[in-house]
């Protein structure tokens, strides 16, 4: 059974909130984050992308640069821009993104959870992308960012908290430069921590939603230093780490797309006309198309969306995997008919995330940076829970999370 266990966090004054809270360290580069800071010392950018300090010639990696993230981490702390709650909390942080919000419960995950797989996974890690992370958890001893997970919605839980807040006040509120609302309640109530926590015992399995990386080095890191510890006994704040825990029932999956450079050897009438006799086309036009429902997909070249239906003998949906749109394309389209045999490492092939609309895939096409792009419709909760409870792994570029959890809401301390 899960556990969630409150911690004492440490937050922002409320009147630098809006300042300290940034995009994740994933979702933007070094340069990118050099010109998000300027003007900003608050922002954790400076602890969560330390290079930000040094020139672009500077190794992201280099022990200079985790130091500088420990210098800055400290320097938080003495100036006062994040403060220790004294006792133990959990929180609730909801977000806002297109008129409809999702609630999530704050609070620690539990590193054994991770180990013996009452923390699920739909994802491979990358052994560099993990140890980076590791060397950040471990010289700043801290999850300074936390993880999306999602949990089978419990109507004690949703009751709970759609009656807390709206009694109760948030201590941030604010609008992020990309439109979407963050909102987030302390929940002092010692009474009421149980009785989250209790309820959370209940429940079988949570999912990692986004942020694989980062949940392995926070439960390695955990591992770690539980093994150096001689008077190890399990209560320690390493053997905890800092996530969001959402219901799937609020959850929604965007599409992750596809753009490739070229078509292995064949003009567009000849790609176009044999997939027409391997699919079902039902639409073309000089406008945006968009899929519609499962196993349906778009695609753009010349000028021209085409949408059409994958044949009912290419959908197996007692199959987790083999029923899942990606694996489609990758074997009728992208890989027999295109060479794209490994998604990871073909550099021919890139990955849109739908929030950048289907626009974006007649862009990257009509600037002649690729000659043909697929849109498909998105994988669904229910979907990704079945590949994780069958202990299966999603092809790359599967899911895409949106609005992405705010970094610097909360920290937690390993010690």
């Amino acid at each position: 059974m899960a556990i969630l266990k409150a911690f004492k966090g440490l937050r922002p004054r409320p009147d630098l909130a809006t300042q300290v809270a940034s995009r994740p360290y994933d979702v933007l580069n070094s340069e990118e984050a050099r010109k998000e800071v300027e003007g900003n010392p608050y922002s954790l950018l400076h602890i969560i992308k330390p290079e930000v300090a040094f020139t672009s010639e500077t190794d992201e990696h280099s022990p200079e640069v985790y130091d500088k993230a420990v210098e800055k981490f400290k320097e938080f702390q003495t100036q006062g821009w994040l403060e220790q709650d004294k006792e133990d909390k959990l929180y609730i942080y909801a977000q806002t993104m297109n008129g409809r919000t999702q609630y999530g419960i704050v609070g620690c995950a539990s590193v054994d959870d991770y180990l013996n797989g009452v923390i699920k996974k739909h994802e491979l890690t990358r052994a560099d992308k993990e140890e980076d992370r590791m060397k950040h958890v471990r010289n700043t001893e801290a999850n300074m960012e936390p993880v999306f997970f999602s949990y089978p919605a419990m109507q004690s839980i949703d009751s709970f908290v759609e009656k807390y807040v709206a009694e109760n006040k948030p201590i941030y509120d604010f609008v992020a430069e990309d439109g979407f609302g963050h909102h987030f309640w302390v929940i002092n109530d010692p009474a009421q921590i149980k009785f989250i926590e209790s309820e959370f015992a209940k429940i079988p399995n949570t999912y990692i939603a986004d942020g694989h990386h980062r949940t392995a080095a926070a439960a390695l890191v955990g591992k770690e230093m539980r093994e150096k510890n001689p008077n190890h006994t399990g209560d320690e704040e390493y053997n905890f780490f800092l996530a969001v825990h959402f219901p799937d029932n609020q959850l929604k999956i965007i599409d992750y797309n596809r753009v490739v450079k070229d078509l292995n050897g064949m003009n567009s009438d000849q790609f176009i006309a044999l997939l027409k006799t391997k699919f079902d086309f039902v639409d073309e036009s000089e406008e945006i198309l968009s899929p519609e429902q499962l196993h349906q997909f778009v695609m753009y070249i010349e000028g021209k969306w085409y949408r059409f239906n994958a044949k009912p003998e290419m959908c197996n949906d007692d199959d987790p995997i083999q029923g899942l749109d990606v694996t489609i394309l990758s074997d009728h389209i992208l890989s027999p008919v295109l060479g794209i045999k490994d998604l990871r490492r073909d550099k021919r092939i890139d990955f849109v995330g739908g929030i950048r609309g289907l626009g974006e895939l007649s862009r990257r096409v009509d600037s002649n940076e690729m000659k043909v792009a697929f849109g498909l419709y998105p994988v669904s909760m229910q979907q990704l829970i079945n590949i994780a409870d069958t202990d299966n792994i999603m092809p790359p570029k599967t899911t895409w999370f949106e609005p992405k959890l705010r970094s610097g809401l909360v920290v937690h301390k390993l010690h």
